[in-house]
């Protein structure tokens, strides 16, 4: 079962049951992994925010994680979050059943995953390159991602 951390109040800007998931809007492997949702949710269940974005700080500051330095991908679903690893396992869920293997990941003893989790993330902009500045997402992608109400 993953675990996720609760809060008293459910999460801004999202309609109940909806999952969001906080990407570094910079980070050339975190657009990656924001592309490769994009593909593989057929069901259009995923959607994203960069944590530059307003609405990526508002949920930042929601679940209380650091709005200046942020280090992993968290995910958003009514008053729940889950960051690192558990993040990852809460997102597969919702892609096609092909993608489902990789939950036996979970198996491994969470220090272990969170441990490689975060050598990733520590070394992302290194190994993986960094933008000068946060895209913006395609027209055709656009409602993919959160939009505060105007």
């Amino acid at each position: 079962m993953p675990t996720s951390q609760i809060r008293p109040t459910p999460a801004p800007l999202l309609r109940p049951g909806e999952t969001v998931v906080l990407f570094d809007g910079v980070c050339k492997l975190c657009n990656g992994w924001a592309r490769f949702l994009i593909r593989h949710d057929h069901d259009q269940s995923i959607r994203l925010a960069a944590v530059q974005s307003p609405e990526g700080q508002a949920l930042l500051a929601w679940a209380g994680l650091p709005q200046d330095h942020f280090d992993t991908m968290a995910v958003i679903r009514d008053h729940h979050f889950w960051v690192r690893s558990d993040a990852v396992f809460e997102v597969v869920v919702l892609l096609p059943r092909r993608w489902r293997p990789v939950r036996l990941l979970r198996y491994v003893p969470r220090r272990l995953r969170d441990w490689a989790y975060d050598r990733i993330a520590l070394n992302r902009y290194w190994l993986f390159g960094k933008y000068d500045i946060c895209l913006l997402p395609h027209p055709d992608h656009e409602r993919r991602f959160l939009k505060s109400p105007m």
